[in-house]
C-alpha cells in the first residue's frame, strides 16, 4: 500500500468515526456510513464510468455498540458486484455479497454475541484478485431481528392481464426511494421465486413484507407486455393492497417466443435458480418455448412445469448445452427423452458433431457465445478464426446450423461483433440461423428470456407448440433475434426471413420495428452480404405509433442487384436501465467503455439476382472469378469491380492461399484502385489476416 493510500484510508476512517460519535451507542439503529463508497479489487479499473482511483480495496468502519444478546441486523446497499466480497464484524464472517451488478439493499442477521460492548469493527473486503469496481455503503445496524424489520409493513399485490382481467404470471420489482432493489419479507416457495427486490409469481399474486418507507412496485411480463407500477408509502403495521394491470403491447402473431439457452442451479450446478424457480421465471417472462440446456445433461422441464402450475403457459423442450473443455459450447435440441448424452470430452469438432448428429431427435445445433473464452478457448478468437471470410484456421468445419448472435447473459462490448462473424460465415457458404438467448442461470441477476429468439410458427396455444415443426423452422432460418426490439423484414406480401426471392429489377424491402413502450429504437440499418447499404436514424415518439407496439416502419427500394445477396435488417436503440429490465454489463468486456443497447434483427432473406433458381454465396462468385482469371491478377481486379466487398474478401483469401499474390501486394492494389469495394475488401482481409497471425504466434 502506498503512503498516499494509507493516509486516505486513515482520513476516511477518522471521518467515519467522527460521524458515528454523534449516534448514541444504545440507539435502536446505528448508521455506520450514510453514503456509498467506491471500492476496487485488482489493480485495473474495470469500467470507465468509475473514478480512476478507488477509495480502497476494503471498507473498514469502526462503531460503538453494546453486546447483542439476541439477533441484530446489518443493512447494506451495494451495486456492480461481480467478484466475491466478504462481510465481517469483529473478524467474524457474516456472509458474502451476492455476485449481482444490480443496485440492491440486503439485510444480514447478526447472531447473538457478534457485537460487543465498546468499539466494534465492520469490514467489507474483496476475496478475489480479479478487477471489480463496486459501490457499497449506506451501512446500518438495527437491534431488531431481520424478520421483524422485513415484516414491519405488508403488501398484497394482484397483477391482471388487461385482455381478460385474469391474474397472470409476472415479475414484480420492488425498489426503495433511491431506486435500489429492496429485500422483501418473503421467500421462494411453490409458485414464487424471490430475490432482493424481485418476486416472480406463477399466479399473479404475491404477499410480502417490507420495512416502513417509500417504495415503487413495478409489474411486467417480459418483452411483449407493458409495465405498470404503483407508489407506496408504508407505515409500521400497515398492509397495502394493490391491483396492477398489464397490457400486451407487442404484436407477435405467428411468432413463438423461445429462449434457446436456459439453465438451473439444480442441474448445471451454478447460478441460483432452482428447477422450481426456473418454471416460475419462464412463465413470468412470457417464454412460450423454453429449451432446457443444462451442462452435459438432458433436462426435462415437464414434471416441474406441471408441479408449478404453469405448464399451460409454455411447451418445454429437452436440450443440452454440450460443454466441452476446449472446443466451445453447443446447445442441441430437441432430444428424445432417455437419450444418452454426447461425450463432451471428444478431441475435435468432426467427432463432436458426429455424436451430436447421432443424438436422437436433434435438429437444432447452436454454437453459443462464440466470442467468449471458456477453458482457455475462444471459438471465434483471431487465433482460431478468420472472421471476415468465415474460415476456421484449425481446419475444423463448423457443422452447426445456428449461431448465438446475442446472449443477454454474456453481452459483447460491441453489439455487432458476432454479427460480423456471422456475415463472414454466410458469405463463405454456411447456413447459420440467427438466435438470441439469455443463458440465464439465475432468478434475477440475468433475466431469463431477455435475449430471445422468435421462431415462425403457430403461437395460439403456448402450452401445445409443435416442437418438431418449430425447431425445423429455426434450423432453416425462419427466426428473428430480440433483445428489447423485434425487427421484421419482408419483400412483397409473402416473403420473409428464410425465404428465397427471385429479383427482377428493383427490390422493395419493408422493415417494421416492434417493441413495448419502455424500449426505444434509434437506428435501423439494412445489410446486403454483410455490407451496410441503407440506414436511418429514428426519432421515435408515442405519437408516431399508429399501432400499439409498432415503433417504426418503412419501405426501401433497392436498385437492381448484379448478383445474389442475402439481406439482413438490424434495429438498435438505447439500453434499458430501469430496474425492472436492466441490460447487464458485458460478461467478458473488450473495453472499459460501455453503453447498453437494445437490438432486434431479422434472419436473412435470400435474393436470387442472377435467376439461377438458388442462392449462391459470395464465396462461389469469388471462386469462379479466381478460376477464370487463371492467375492473372489484373484480370481478377477487373472482374471484381462488378461485385461487392463480400465477394472481394473471399477472392482475397483465395488468391492469398493459392499464393497468387501476397498480403502486401493486396494492400498495394487497394491503394491504386478507385473501386471502393475492392479497396475496402482487400484492406479488411489483410488487417484480419495480420491480426490472426499475431494471435497464432502469441504476440
Amino acid at each position: 500500500m502506498t503512503i498516499t493510500s494509507h493516509l486516505r484510508i486513515c482520513a476516511w476512517a477518522l471521518i467515519t468515526v467522527s460521524l458515528l460519535k454523534s449516534v448514541p451507542a444504545g440507539a435502536a439503529e446505528r448508521v455506520l456510513t450514510d453514503r456509498l463508497h467506491h471500492l476496487r479489487s485488482g489493480a485495473v479499473r474495470e469500467w470507465a464510468d468509475f473514478a480512476e482511483e478507488a477509495e480502497g480495496r476494503t471498507l473498514p468502519l469502526t462503531f460503538e455498540s453494546q453486546a447483542n444478546a439476541g439477533e441484530s441486523t446489518l443493512r447494506l446497499r451495494h451495486r456492480d458486484v461481480k467478484q466475491t466480497w466478504k462481510l465481517t464484524i469483529n473478524d467474524r464472517e457474516i456472509g458474502k455479497l451476492p455476485p449481482d451488478e444490480n443496485d440492491m439493499v440486503t439485510f444480514w442477521p447478526l447472531p447473538a454475541g457478534v457485537l460487543k460492548d465498546g468499539a466494534n469493527t465492520f469490514v467489507l473486503s474483496s476475496v478475489d484478485s480479479a478487477s471489480d469496481d463496486v459501490m457499497a455503503g449506506d451501512v446500518h445496524i438495527d437491534d431488531r431481528p431481520r424478520d421483524r424489520i422485513l415484516s414491519e409493513a405488508h403488501v398484497e399485490v394482484t397483477v391482471a392481464d388487461a385482455a381478460n382481467s385474469r391474474s397472470v404470471p409476472c415479475r414484480l420489482t420492488i425498489v426503495d426511494a433511491a431506486g435500489a432493489l429492496m429485500t422483501v419479507g418473503a421467500a421462494s416457495r411453490e409458485g414464487l421465486a424471490v430475490r432482493p427486490g424481485v418476486i416472480y409469481t406463477a399466479d399473479g399474486t404475491a404477499k410480502f413484507g417490507l420495512p416502513a418507507g417509500q417504495y415503487r412496485v413495478y409489474a411486467g411480463r417480459g418483452f411483449e407486455y407493458g409495465v405498470d407500477s404503483v407508489q407506496l408509502a408504508l407505515k409500521p403495521g400497515e398492509t397495502a393492497v394493490r391491483r396492477l394491470t398489464l397490457h400486451r403491447e407487442v404484436p407477435t402473431d405467428g411468432w413463438i417466443a423461445c429462449d434457446t439457452h436456459c439453465h438451473t442451479l439444480t442441474f448445471s450446478g451454478h447460478g441460483d435458480a432452482t428447477l422450481a424457480e426456473r418454471m416460475v421465471t419462464l412463465a413470468g417472462e412470457g417464454i412460450e418455448l423454453p429449451i432446457a440446456t443444462d451442462h452435459n445433461v438432458h433436462t426435462d422441464y415437464e414434471a416441474a412445469a406441471q408441479a408449478a402450475g404453469v405448464r399451460r403457459y409454455f411447451t418445454p423442450v429437452i436440450g443440452n448445452e454440450v460443454t466441452t473443455p476446449r472446443m466451445g459450447h453447443f446447445n442441441i435440441f430437441p432430444i428424445v427423452a432417455g437419450a444418452k448424452p454426447v461425450d463432451q470430452n471428444v478431441r475435435d469438432w468432426p467427432e463432436l458433431f458426429r455424436q451430436i448428429r447421432e443424438c436422437p431427435g436433434v435438429s437444432a445445433i447452436v454454437l453459443n457465445h462464440p466470442r467468449d473464452v471458456h477453458g482457455g478457448f475462444r471459438p471465434f478468437g483471431p487465433e482460431h478464426h478468420l472472421g471476415p471470410v468465415g474460415e476456421n484456421l484449425d481446419g475444423w468445419n463448423l457443422a452447426a446450423n445456428a449461431l448465438e448472435l446475442v446472449n443477454s447473459g454474456a453481452l459483447q462490448s460491441d453489439p455487432l461483433l458476432v454479427y460480423r462473424d456471422w456475415f463472414g460465415f454466410i458469405n463463405r457458404g454456411f447456413r447459420l440461423a440467427p438466435v438470441a438467448a439469455s443463458d440465464s442461470h439465475d432468478v434475477a441477476r440475468y433475466i431469463v428470456g431477455q435475449g430471445r429468439t422468435y421462431i415462425r410458427g403457430d403461437d395460439d396455444n403456448p402450452g401445445a407448440v409443435d416442437v418438431a415443426a418449430t425447431c425445423r423452422n429455426l434450423a432453416t432460418g425462419r427466426t428473428a433475434v430480440s433483445l428489447g426490439l423485434l425487427c421484421e423484414m419482408s419483400i412483397g406480401s409473402k416473403s420473409g426471413p428464410g425465404d428465397l426471392v427471385t429479383a427482377d429489377g428493383e427490390v422493395e424491402v419493408t422493415i417494421r420495428v416492434l417493441g413495448p413502450g419502455w424500449t426505444t429504437v434509434s437506428h435501423v440499418a439494412l445489410y446486403a452480404n454483410g455490407v451496410k447499404i441503407r440506414e436511418a436514424d429514428v426519432r421515435e415518439s408515442r405519437s408516431d405509433q399508429t399501432d400499439r407496439g409498432v415503433k417504426w416502419t418503412a419501405t426501401w427500394k433497392l436498385p437492381a442487384l448484379g448478383h445474389d445477396v442475402f439481406l439482413v435488417a438490424v434495429a438498435t436503440g438505447p439500453g434499458v436501465r430501469e430496474p425492472y429490465w436492466p441490460i447487464p454489463r458485458p460478461y467478458q468486456p473488450a473495453s472499459p467503455v460501455w453503453e447498453p443497447r437494445v437490438i432486434g434483427s431479422a434472419a436473412p432473406i435470400w435474393i436470387d439476382a442472377d435467376k439461377s433458381g438458388s442462392f449462391e454465396p459470395a464465396s462461389e462468385y469469388a471462386r469462379r472469378l479466381v478460376d477464370t482469371s487463371s492467375g492473372d491478377f489484373a484480370k481478377l481486379l477487373a472482374g471484381l469491380a462488378n461485385f461487392d466487398e463480400a465477394v472481394v474478401l473471399q477472392a482475397a483469401r483465395l488468391v492469398h492461399v493459392k499464393k497468387i499474390i501476397t498480403p502486401d501486394e493486396l494492400l498495394a492494389a487497394a491503394a491504386k484502385t478507385d473501386a471502393m469495394p475492392v479497396r475496402d475488401g482487400f484492406r479488411s482481409y489483410v488487417e484480419a489476416w495480420r491480426e490472426s497471425e499475431r494471435a497464432r504466434m502469441g504476440k
